[in-house]
């Protein structure tokens, strides 16, 4: 049996310190180690040879963020295999996201990571630097192997992918072509964009209820309620997003003059964000209340509160001027156009007229009924719909797409025009007759709200840098991919997890 030799990392923390006042010496390595192979063994024998007593601290799974598929075996698992090989001394499960606490707590003599990790900018999350701080302050060093790289993603993807034949074919070629560098390129050159969001403010508001069925007295389904919370969704969301990759972020929306609920929304924006905020006369900020069943996450039903009458001409004059004074001032203007009544035809013509790149996504809700299409815009260098908005606007439920994205956008004047398919992927129409179609890459369905709007914010930003197609489609069900695993609008997707699962993906 191996199991004693996997601690609470407290109680390693004492028996290190117990070892180190004998005169050991305690050597550290981290990491997820999701597939054991000969190249962690390796590795753990050069560490061993570094001093008297090996410890390997794993990520736990809740904060391996290397997508949905990840980790293929749980930590429990990890940590019994590593403690099965006679060259480990103990092993320990983390609590935290990075090494930085772990080392802290261990306070090993020696920290060692793998060779791959020895070449200048192989770190771009930053982790080694502030390891090299905490090592420094208690007095330890950091080594690192020296041997042939292997990696575990490679082999998961290779051998153990959960994604459909298809979808792992589709991967097998485009590996061959492109890599993760490429993305990393095309992330790193939004830093220096100036970004409009623009569109209408809203509040998901998820009650939690266990259903307990139909009432004995009328056809009604009763709930207990559990509890509650709030989102920052619509453009809101969008704006988040947008914040966690692009160098400056404006968001220009409304907000009721009854309950606006401003404290709380100020309170929810990326502290990049610099918000401008018009005023609803006679109505509230849009709140969308959804009861959900607490254990599966089904949505039961949905309340809105809302005035989807739009500014009154005094506000909606102040909002175009403000639009005419600001608008070339920005490389890329988003607007997330829910249907609820801001975005008049004067706004759109001063967007259609003024903006310098526009891409716009018009939704089509319970709360709009299917009015709010794409055809109110005369023109959009980037659009962005669902499959069931694109047919909506052309009328047939059924039936090819390539033809409507073809006449659409030529009439709207586009560069690119992406639909949305849900677990068929997405569908990619550029301005000079290219057509691609992109398989989906999700595969733990959390929470499908929210999901489009992160869809369109980073592929919106890759357009405006006139990214090839396939690129733009494969970077968008990237971001829908994790942002279908997030409760509501919880947390943006961010840079850190774009790259990481691009990586993972990608090897």
């Amino acid at each position: 049996m191996t199991n004693h030799k996997i601690l609470p990392l407290r109680q390693l923390a004492q028996e290190l310190a117990r070892l180190k006042a004998k005169g050991k010496t305690v050597v550290l390595c981290h990491g997820v180690f999701d597939l054991l192979h000969i190249g962690h063994i390796r590795y753990f024998n050069q560490a061993r040879e570094m001093g008297d007593v090996l410890v390997v601290s794993l990520t736990p799974d809740r904060y391996v963020d290397k997508g949905a598929h990840r980790p293929a075996f749980t930590e429990d698992l990890r940590a019994e295999a590593i403690a099965s090989l006679h060259v480990t001394d103990f092993v320990a499960v983390n609590e935290w996201p990075t090494a930085e606490e772990t080392i802290e707590l261990l306070r090993p003599d020696v920290y060692v990571k793998g060779a791959e990790f020895k070449k200048p900018g192989s770190d771009r999350t930053g982790k080694i630097d502030r390891e090299i701080e905490i090592l420094k302050k208690i007095g330890a060093r950091m080594a690192f192997a020296e041997d042939i790289v292997f990696s575990s993603s490679n082999l998961i993807n290779r051998y153990l992918s959960n994604f459909p034949d298809e979808v792992r074919e589709y991967l097998r070629l485009f590996r061959h072509r492109h890599g993760p560098e490429v993305f990393r390129d095309i992330l790193d050159s939004m830093a220096s964009m100036r970004v409009l969001v623009l569109g209408e403010t809203i509040l998901d508001d998820y009650h939690y209820c266990e259903a307990l069925g139909k009432s004995s007295k009328d056809p009604v389904l009763a709930l207990k309620y559990q509890n509650n919370d709030i989102y920052a969704g619509g453009i809101l969301a969008v704006a988040n997003h947008v914040a966690g990759f692009a160098g400056q972020v404006t968001v220009a929306t409304a907000l009721g003059e009854r309950d606006s609920q401003e404290e709380l929304i100020r309170s929810r924006l990326d502290p990049k964000v610099v918000p401008v905020f018009f005023t609803q006369k006679g109505a509230p900020t849009i709140i969308k209340k959804r009861f959900l069943d607490g254990y599966t996450f089904n949505k039961l039903l949905e309340v809105y509160d809302m005035n989807d009458s739009g500014l009154d001409p005094e506000g909606e004059a102040a909002f175009a001027s403000w639009l005419d004074a600001n608008l070339g001032g920005f490389d890329l203007v988003i607007v997330a156009d829910y249907g609820h009544g801001l975005l008049s035809p004067r706004l759109v013509e001063t967007l259609g007229r003024s903006a310098n790149f526009l891409a716009v996504n018009t939704q089509a809700n319970a709360g709009n009924r299917g009015f709010n299409t794409i055809s109110k815009y005369p023109r959009a260098d980037f659009v962005s719909l669902a499959e069931h908005e694109l047919r909506l606007e052309v009328k047939a439920s059924n039936g090819v797409l390539e033809p409507h994205l073809r006449a659409l956008g030529r009439r709207l004047g586009s560069a690119y025009f992406v639909v949305t398919r849900g677990r068929k992927g997405c569908s990619v129409w550029t301005g000079d007759d290219g057509f691609v179609e992109v398989p989906a890459f999700a595969q733990r369905v959390v929470d499908r709200i929210g999901a489009g709007d992160a869809f369109l914010s980073l592929t919106a930003m890759a357009a405006k840098q006139g990214v090839a197609p396939e690129l733009i489609g494969f970077l968008g069900n990237i971001v829908g991919s994790l942002a279908v695993e997030i409760m509501g609008n919880q947390r943006s997707v961010d840079k850190k997890g774009v790259e990481k699962l691009l990586t993972s993906i990608l090897k």
